[in-house]
């Protein structure tokens, strides 16, 4: 299956929702589901950090062949100067375990090198995540840290160039 990035637009928040209102998405990123109101928040801070930069940001992840969607792609900035993103993949779990997370990272990476901008990507997972580290350690991250955020275990893992 070939994928294809598309930014998120204010169009885009039923596609954000059917992802992070999932339990069984969110258990290893905030271990739990996320109410309507909450995600409605979050979503107009992606929006507000997608206009930050015209090839950064947050992305729908589509099926190119047909336009479905199946998850989120990120390469966040926190602002317009950023020398680092934060690299980031959620997927539909119809979608798990085919090989698509990896090369939603390698697009992402891909992306983040062509940003003269840019000299380091992290990404941030839940320890036990094993096949998310693989992913990240195969697109040559390596990890920096263990540290919690907000009460949750997370592994801080990098890659520069």
């Amino acid at each position: 299956m070939d994928i294809a990035l598309e930014k998120f637009t204010h169009q885009d928040f039923d596609d954000y929702l059917r992802l992070v209102s999932n339990p069984e998405v969110m258990a290893m990123i905030t271990e739990r589901a996320i109410p309507a109101d909450e995600a409605r928040r979050d979503y107009e801070k992606l929006l507000a950090e997608n206009a930050l930069h015209p090839d950064l940001g947050h992305f729908r992840v589509l099926d190119a062949s047909d336009g479905s969607f199946i998850g989120l792609g990120k390469l966040a900035v926190e602002t317009a100067e950023a020398d680092q993103a934060e690299l980031g993949y959620i997927l539909a779990p119809e979608y798990w375990g085919k090989g698509i997370a990896s090369r939603i990272a390698s697009l992402l990476v891909a992306r983040a090198e062509r940003q003269p901008i840019l000299r380091r990507l992290f990404a941030i997972i839940d320890p036990a995540n094993i096949p998310s580290r693989k992913i990240l350690i195969n697109t040559g991250f390596v990890s920096k840290e263990f540290r919690d955020f907000d009460g949750l275990p997370g592994e801080v893992l990098e890659r520069g160039w």
